[in-house]
Order: structure tokens, then C-alpha cells, then sequence
């Protein structure tokens, strides 16, 4: 049958006036503006209404100078972009290009060149450190008799081995070898075995400063070096580097670094001798091809830069949620980082190819945590949650026990006194007054950020109290 002009002219008049599809491109650009416009605080009241932020109106309300974000979807950068300055005094915007230091997350990093040399039976994780470890050994003692420190447990941080972390050095300091580090003649303690390995958990930079050695005296050559020719280029992270300090071709890219009050880090960014532990400079797009590669492993099933077995004792957690590099929790593996005057958070989702990398140019990084929850929100992702209190009503009469003096060792005294429907702390070691509420009969909580003080009862009597590990009595 013969198809009449007329329908055509008429189909082509009705397909001309019908909307047209978005592209994918601008459908990426609505998830994204969906993102920067719906930040929310990561402390949350029961029952309170929830404030949305803008992601550069919350930077400038924090005092936060410059944020970069880099996103992977199905194996590619879906998007990466820089938000406010790289450098307030240079009047230099931050770019998806612009350098950051990545603090902890370089353990993880560093972490791949150990399980590197395992697998071409270099050394072995379970072997005690001491056996590769050639210009200097970890001192024996009374907690090394029976067990010893192995690779394996300084990824895991369960070596039972001191130094949380490093505050690093300022320009014009000068930079200690990482023996001297090792053995206290920096600005840190010694590094030190103080309870048995195995026993039980305990972050330690100190650890990797330790593993970054024994890579050095086993491979005969500068950490950067090993770590640049053996998983940085490899990664495609060709333009990221563990130098410290930073190489000159750099600083034209690089961010300074900022103090909560919004001063610069002196020299712009510190220095760490203890790369391993915190020395990666690196960009969100760079960094996120770490995750990209053990994401791949992991779900793919093939092997890649590391063994398919490798990545999965990598991922599996043991203390604390804490794997062979990587932290690893019920749905997402990654680590934080937290160098002088930066911050940066990298997470990847286990079963799904999705990472996110954040990196923040001051000692303030509560945004990382609010970007993300937007971020989980609009890629409906699980894993990451706020921080929900629940205020539980108690009486005044009820609330006279937990009033008083309380004594805090090495702090000082703290005064709890009624006020409102809560209860007011007062001390001289506290800025500012705090204001707590009730959630249970033993437990209120900071009505500002959540922080809980929890406090001990004996029958009905209030005998002390406990906050963020700290210990008092009730002395009044």
C-alpha cells in the first residue's frame, strides 16, 4: 500500500515539534549541579529539618579554599572539576590538574609495591621484617619473644608498633633520613615495638615508615623511584610523585596548603621524609586509578598490577575493618588522609564500579563527608551515612544527678550544670561552653557535632563520666 504525502509531511511536522532527548552529557551535567546543591551536614537530629548547602557557598562558610573531586563510573572518570583556589595569594584556581598531598592514602598506594614484591617472592609478608631490613633493624624486646613484626601486620596495623602519624617539616627545616625518623630524632617519637605483634590493633604511620625502608634496602633504590617505575606509571599516575620535597616542575601546579583559620602552611605545604606513610602528591583523577585497578581485579576476577588472590586478601578486612592497605568495610574498601593544611577521602564501592576521590587544600575537611552524602544520595549507593542523634526528653528533676564537678587527669576540672532542656559543660580546657542533650539515661550528646559523653552509674548514683577517651570522676 502506497504511504499518502500527506502522512509524511504530517509525520515529520509532529517528530520536528516533539521534545528532544537530553543528551548524556547533559544529563551528567544535572547529576552533577544535583550534587553541588544538595550537600548535607553529616550530624543529624531526629526530627530537625535537614539544610541543603552549595557545595562553593559551604567552602566559603567553612573557610575550606579549595576542593577537587574525581569521579569513576564503569572503569572511566566520569567527571572530574576543581572548585575555588589552589592558591588565595597567587589568585590560582583549583583545576582538575591541580596537585594535592593525599596524607594516608598514601599507605594503601605504597601498600600495591609491597604486595608486588611478595608475589615475585621478594620477601614474605608473614617473615619477620627484620630479615630484609638491611641499614637499620627494629630493637628487640620484651613484646618481639614470641612474635615478631611482619610486612603483613604493618599493613594491617596490627604490629603493635607507635607513631600514629607525622606532622611533617617546614621549609627550611632541616629533613631527617628516615633512620633518624625511625629512631626519634625527628619531631616524633622513636618508632617502637610496645606490645606484642598479632595481639590486637593500632594505626601506625610508624609501620610504614618501616615497610618504606625495608623496599628501599631491598630494592637498592630511592623510594620515590621504586614506587614511580613500579605502580605510579603503571597506574597511568604519570604526573603524580612521592619526592618530597615537592620537585620545582611541580609547585606551579601544586596547592598550598591552609590552616583551619585560613593561614598558609609555612613554605606553602610540609614536607615528609615518611613517604610511605604521607608523602603522595597526587590529583582526585590520578588517585582514583589506584582504585580503579583493585576495583578491577576484585570484580572482574582477572589479574592486573596485582594477582586476582592478591586483591582479595588486600580486601578482606581483619581488625578493626582494616585490610592489607585499604580500610574495607560491609560495602566500600579506601583509606583518608590528613597531611598538614590538607585533607582527602578516597572510597570505592566493592560490587559496584564506582570510586570518588575528594582532596581539600586545609586542615578542615568536614566538607569530604557532606559531598559524599550527596554524592551516595544522587548514584543511590549504600555505605556511606550521617552521623544521626536521637534527643530522648528527660526532666529536670531526672537531669540533677549528672550536675556537679568532675576531674579530668592531665585536663583539668570540668562543671556540669541544668540548662534549658539539657546540660551545660564548663571548663577551662574547653573553648566555649558545651551544651549536651539527653539520648539514653547514661549517654548525652554535644547538640552542635554529636560528640558523647557517656557517664558512669553506680545504682542511681552518677560516679563519673567519659568523652572522646577521656576519663573524669565525680569529685562534687
Amino acid at each position: 500500500m502506497r504511504t499518502s504525502f500527506f502522512f509524511i509531511t504530517l509525520l515529520l511536522i509532529l517528530t520536528s515539534c516533539a521534545p528532544k532527548s537530553e543528551t548524556d552529557q547533559e544529563l551528567l551535567q544535572k547529576k552533577i549541579t544535583k550534587i553541588e546543591n544538595g550537600l548535607k551536614p553529616n550530624f543529624q537530629i531526629t526530627g530537625d529539618s535537614i539544610p541543603l548547602y552549595n557545595i562553593e557557598e559551604r567552602m566559603q562558610e567553612l573557610g575550606i579554599p579549595g576542593v577537587s573531586i574525581a569521579v569513576l563510573n564503569k572503569g572511566e572518570i566520569e567527571w572530574a572539576k576543581g572548585y575555588g583556589m589552589a592558591d588565595k595569594a597567587e589568585n590560582r584556581k583549583v583545576t582538575a590538574k591541580t596537585m594535592f598531598l593525599a596524607g594516608s592514602i598514601s599507605k594503601p598506594v605504597a601498600a600495591l609495591r609491597a604486595h608486588q614484591l611478595a608475589e615475585n617472592n621478594v620477601i614474605d609478608l608473614n617473615g619477620d621484617i627484620n630479615t630484609y631490613l638491611k641499614s637499620w633493624q627494629i630493637p628487640e624486646n620484651e613484646f618481639t619473644k614470641n612474635e615478631k613484626v611482619t610486612t603483613k601486620r604493618i599493613l594491617n596495623h596490627t604490629a603493635g608498633l607507635t607513631v600514629w602519624g607525622f606532622p611533617g617539616y617546614d621549609l627550611g627545616d632541616t629533613i631527617p633520613s628516615v633512620v633518624d625518623v625511625l629512631d626519634g630524632k625527628g619531631n616524633t617519637d622513636a618508632v617502637r615495638v610496645y606490645k606484642e605483634p598479632g595481639e590486637s590493633w593500632m594505626y601506625s604511620g610508624g609501620g610504614y615508615t618501616i615497610m618504606q625502608l625495608m623496599m628501599t634496602d631491598v630494592e637498592q633504590k630511592d623510594f620515590p623511584e621504586l614506587m614511580q617505575v613500579n605502580v605510579l606509571d603503571p597506574l597511568g599516575m604519570t604526573s603524580s610523585t612521592f619526592e618530597n620535597p615537592l620537585p620545582d616542575k611541580y609547585h606551579s601546579i601544586a596547592a598550598t596548603g591552609y590552616r583551619s583559620n585560613g593561614d598558609e602552611v609555612e613554605g606553602k605545604w610540609p614536607i615528609y621524609p615518611e613517604m610511605a606513610a604521607a608523602g603522595l602528591w597526587t590529583t582526585p583523577s590520578q588517585l582514583i586509578l589506584w582504585a580503579k585497578e583493585v576495583q578491577h581485579i576484585s570484580q572482574s576476577g582477572e589479574d592486573g598490577l596485582l594477582k586476582n588472590k592478591t586483591v582479595k586478601e588486600m580486601l578482606t578486612p581483619g581488625m578493626n575493618d582494616h585490610g592489607l592497605g585499604p580500610a574495607v568495610k560491609e560495602y566500600t574498601f579506601g583509606h583518608g588522609g590528613a597531611d598538614e593544611g590538607f585533607r582527602a577521602q578516597l572510597v570505592a564501592w566493592k560490587d559496584s564500579p564506582i570510586a570518588i576521590v575528594i582532596m581539600v587544600n586545609s586542615d578542615n575537611g568536614s566538607i569530604m563527608q557532606e559531598i559524599l552524602l550527596s554524592f551516595v544520595e544522587e548514584y543511590k549507593l549504600a555505605g556511606i551515612e550521617p552521623n544521626i542523634r536521637t534527643i530522648m526528653a528527660m526532666s529536670e528533676e531526672k537531669r540533677i544527678k549528672y550536675t556537679g564537678k568532675y576531674s579530668f587527669p592531665r585536663l583539668g576540672d570540668a562543671q556540669i550544670s541544668i540548662k534549658e532542656d539539657g546540660l551545660e559543660v564548663v571548663a577551662e580546657f574547653l573553648d566555649e561552653p558545651v551544651f549536651v542533650v539527653s539520648e539514653n539515661d547514661s549517654t548525652f550528646f554535644d547538640k552542635k557535632d554529636g560528640t558523647y559523653l557517656k557517664f558512669s552509674l553506680e545504682g542511681n548514683t552518677v560516679v563519673g563520666l567519659s568523652v572522646q577517651g577521656y576519663d573524669a570522676k565525680k569529685v562534687e
